[in-house]
């Protein structure tokens, strides 16, 4: 009796011990892009654009939430991540600041298969949480390129770079510093399609 009781405790400590740390997980925020709806952008109006999946040419764009403290050293958070594959997520708070923006008739996502006027195609080219020493920031720069569907013809292409200080150097910090980066980046790529090429 006493062994059964000693292999209880033991059991019990054993399991209390290896417990793991809840999963937190993050997203990007739905953003509102009223104040960045522009009058030249009248071309769009009768037009269909399909928002492409965004591509990484540099690593894996998933639920993995990406660091790096130099650039040979890098890593991915273990008990952090992202609700959704991070390229999903883009793509799905591109198509709804588009349609905030009523540049165009309709905005379609790359699996539609009705006929567009427009193709906005994306390019990750960072996208991480980069500490140096006391610096620490979210990266992301995106290129973004604008094709006329009915020719396959560039209209236009724009890089666009942001590195937003985070309140801390942990996920949620680098979550938060992520969602104002992005939140940049809708304001901007706005901008920018309103401008005629």
């Amino acid at each position: 009796m006493k062994k059964i009781i000693i292999v209880i405790l033991l059991w019990l400590s054993v399991t209390a011990c290896t417990k793991a740390p809840m999963l937190q997980t993050y997203t990007i925020d739905s953003i509102d892009i009223i104040e960045t709806r522009a009058t030249n952008a009248k071309q769009y109006r009768h037009k269909i654009v399909k928002v492409s999946y965004p591509q990484s040419l540099r690593e894996e764009m998933s639920h993995k939430m990406n660091f790096s403290y130099s650039i040979n050293d890098r890593g991915t958070y273990l008990n952090s991540e992202w609700s959704n594959e991070m390229s999903k997520l883009l793509q799905v708070t591109l198509i709804e600041s588009l349609e905030r923006s009523k540049f165009f008739k309709a905005v379609l996502s790359d699996t539609s298969t009705l006929r567009e006027n427009y193709r906005l195609e994306s390019q990750v080219f960072a996208f991480e949480h980069r500490v140096r020493g006391e610096q620490s920031h979210a990266i992301v720069l995106i290129q973004f390129t604008l094709i006329d569907a009915d020719t396959g013809g560039l209209i236009k292409q724009q890089k666009f770079s942001y590195q937003e200080p985070t309140p801390s150097t942990d996920a949620k910090g680098y979550a938060y510093a992520t969602n104002k980066a992005i939140q940049k980046l809708m304001a901007d790529l706005m901008r920018w399609l309103g401008k005629r090429a």
